[in-house]
């Protein structure tokens, strides 16, 4: 049955999602479980001794041994545009090309289910990205073999899948907070382009999942002082390995209920710390305070009034948390809108955005029209950025002191192929 597919790289989680083509209309998204414990898998590459690349999983509670660091690459997606390599395994390579791996995965992940290619491709991008952020891209993923993928706005892509699911408005707000970040944009409906992205803000301070992740787990190290004390280096070593992981699914619990236990594994027997929503939000609340004044001023800066905001669209695994969504509706008076599992909202508005491009008409997509930066803010490209000539799609960047790098060449793949190592691989 024709499909398309929509991935969403984030920093931290890459999720996807399909829609299938029923009669004369393409289905509701249908969000792919890409990892073997949920919808998402890490943003993550592990470089084997032989160069081949594989996309990481969390190790198992049962497997406590680390792999090596030098052998993972993380947060790539979020450092293109870049010329500096990542030294994986001791080769050198691009953001873009790990990028283009890790989507070519999901790719052929989704090919072994559905038995044929996609007819279309959408990856969402962060809006910040300007032409030569989406061109760096596109020439790794085209190196790689993917041809047929449409590179669109993340905001733009929530927005798509909150106006699919009946939220209205024509100018909305959305606030993405994922694990590594968050961002806010403003966008608003033009005939017949869709929705357009007015102006978007990268924060200057950072703040994400794993910041909520690291507050609960302070949180319970709090609870164990006392334990812990009694304890020599090792030890404690050893009964907090793991402790991050537990608050990540223990942060998750907390998002629909308003306690939940912690296990900490310690010498002498386990413990279960008990830790409440309320604690937690406590603890982050001045984090999100800022967030939401962040959006507030984006949707100034673009020169919009919040009284002609329609609707707040939220998006990110960190959007779930109840303090998001109660905050943001205490400032903007207006519909707050949030999927059940809004981690994978971007990949289903990536799925309906590449059932659109096959119907025609197809309209070019346009960079924003930028206004003028506040002073607390810092815009997303009010002007290019050092990297970014906005009137050359392949315009350099400055240069940089020389650096010795070995030549990244790409393979091209095909269904059930191993991804192999992108430097130094074996054939």
């Amino acid at each position: 049955m024709p499909y398309v597919l929509g991935i969403d790289i984030g920093g931290t989680s890459t999720t996807a999602a399909v829609s299938r083509l029923h009669g004369n209309g393409w289905g509701e998204p249908e969000v792919v479980r890409l990892g073997a414990w949920g919808n998402s898998v890490p943003s993550v590459l592990h470089m084997g001794g032989d160069g081949t690349l594989t996309v990481g999983e969390p190790a198992r509670p049962e497997e406590p041994a680390r792999p090596d660091a030098t052998r993972l690459a993380r947060g790539f997606s979020r450092r293109i545009g870049d010329d500096v390599p990542l030294l994986v395994g001791n080769e050198p390579c691009t953001p873009q090309a790990l990028t283009a791996v890790l989507a070519m995965w999901v790719v052929e992940r989704v090919l072994a289910d559905e038995g044929e290619v996609a007819e279309q491709v959408v990856i969402s991008h962060p809006a910040s990205w300007g032409k030569y952020r989406r061109e760096l891209l596109h020439r790794a993923l085209w190196d790689i073999g993917l041809a047929n993928v449409t590179l669109l706005p993340e905001p733009v892509l929530v927005a798509e899948r909150h106006a699919a699911r009946g939220v209205p408005g024509g100018t909305v707000a959305v606030y993405s907070l994922g694990g590594s970040g968050y961002e806010t944009s403003v966008v608003s409906w033009a005939d017949p382009v869709g929705f357009r992205l007015l102006g978007s803000a990268a924060p200057v301070e950072r703040f994400g999942g794993d910041d909520v992740d690291d507050a609960l787990a302070a949180l319970v190290r709090g609870k164990l002082a006392r334990e812990l004390r009694e304890l020599d280096g090792p030890q404690v070593r050893l009964a907090l390995f793991g402790l991050r992981r537990e608050c990540t699914r223990a942060k998750e619990r907390l998002s629909v209920e308003a306690e939940t236990d912690v296990p900490v594994h310690l010498p002498r027997g386990h413990l279960r710390v008990p830790v409440t929503l309320a604690e937690l939000e406590g603890a982050i609340r001045p984090a999100v305070r800022h967030t939401v004044d962040t959006l507030v001023r984006t949707i100034h800066t673009v020169g919009v009034d919040a009284g002609q905001v329609d609707a707040v669209a939220l998006a990110g695994g960190a959007a779930r948390m109840p303090l998001v969504a109660e905050m943001i509706a205490a400032e903007l008076p207006v519909p707050v809108a949030v999927d059940a599992d809004p981690q994978c909202t971007a990949a289903a508005g990536a799925a309906l955005a590449a059932a659109q491009l096959l119907a025609p008409p197809v309209t070019e997509y346009h960079d924003p029209v930028w206004t003028a930066e506040p002073p607390a803010l810092r815009m997303s490209n009010p002007e290019p950025p050092p990297y970014v000539n906005e009137g050359e799609m392949g315009a350099a960047p400055p240069p940089r002191p020389p650096l010795k790098t070995t030549p990244l060449k790409l393979p091209r793949m095909r269904s059930g192929q191993r991804i192999r190592g992108l430097v130094g691989g074996r054939p």
